[in-house]
């Protein structure tokens, strides 16, 4: 039998950047965005309407690890979440290759440790989604070689931490396969409408959230 995870009056809060941002409305406390936030919450509400989940989304576009640290606070454990998604990383290795402006591995990691001990400190629990990215133009296989360690570095905080794990890079990567990349994200990092679902379909069943 699976277990359950989402607990009647719960709130949800999901955390990241531009991916998880989706053009929310800042002055709207309750704003989702046009992303798989608001498809989870839309899901989530339809099917399981007497569990009535509040969700919350507070991802910043263009926000690294150390930018969700220093708003961490106040835009995460100010607001009490019970559960808290992660979706951060892609802008670490994304500016080193625009921006010539590298995120070291070993700050990457004290950040994202950071952000998962203050969580736990707070009795919150924690899913965590990989951050990933499409070779959709030339050069970008090149991020790998600095996307990847940062990745592994993901997996190995979210085992010690017991935290729910989504593969995205993997999961995306299976899906280009099966369509081009730019069907999944126009530019390789951010999501289509049908990226976007993806994200929520997973998320969704890493949740063991039936619909």
């Amino acid at each position: 039998m699976k277990r359950v995870f989402l607990r009647e009056g719960q709130r949800v809060l999901f955390q990241g950047d531009s991916v998880t941002d989706t053009d929310r409305d800042r002055e709207d406390f309750f704003s989702l965005g046009d992303g798989y936030p608001a498809i989870i919450s839309g899901l989530v509400g339809s099917a399981h309407p007497e569990l009535r989940i509040e969700f919350l989304n507070r991802g910043v576009g263009g926000d690294r690890v150390r930018d969700l640290r220093r708003r961490w606070e106040v835009d995460c454990l100010d607001l009490s979440p019970d559960w808290v998604s992660i979706l951060v990383g892609i802008n670490d290795c994304w500016r080193l290759y625009d921006s010539n402006d590298k995120t070291e591995p070993e700050d990457f990691e004290n950040d994202y440790r950071y952000l998962l001990e203050s969580v736990r400190s707070k009795g919150a629990s924690v899913i965590i989604m990989e951050p990933f990215f499409l070779p959709v133009f030339s050069g970008m296989e090149r991020w790998t070689e600095d996307l990847g360690p940062k990745i592994q570095i993901i997996r190995r905080v979210a085992r010690e931490f017991g935290a729910i794990y989504v593969p995205l890079d993997g999961i995306f990567a299976a899906a280009s396969a099966r369509c081009e990349p730019e069907f999944w994200a126009e530019d390789g990092v951010h999501p289509t409408p049908e990226g976007h679902a993806l994200i929520a379909r997973h998320w969704l069943q890493a949740m063991n959230i039936t619909l």
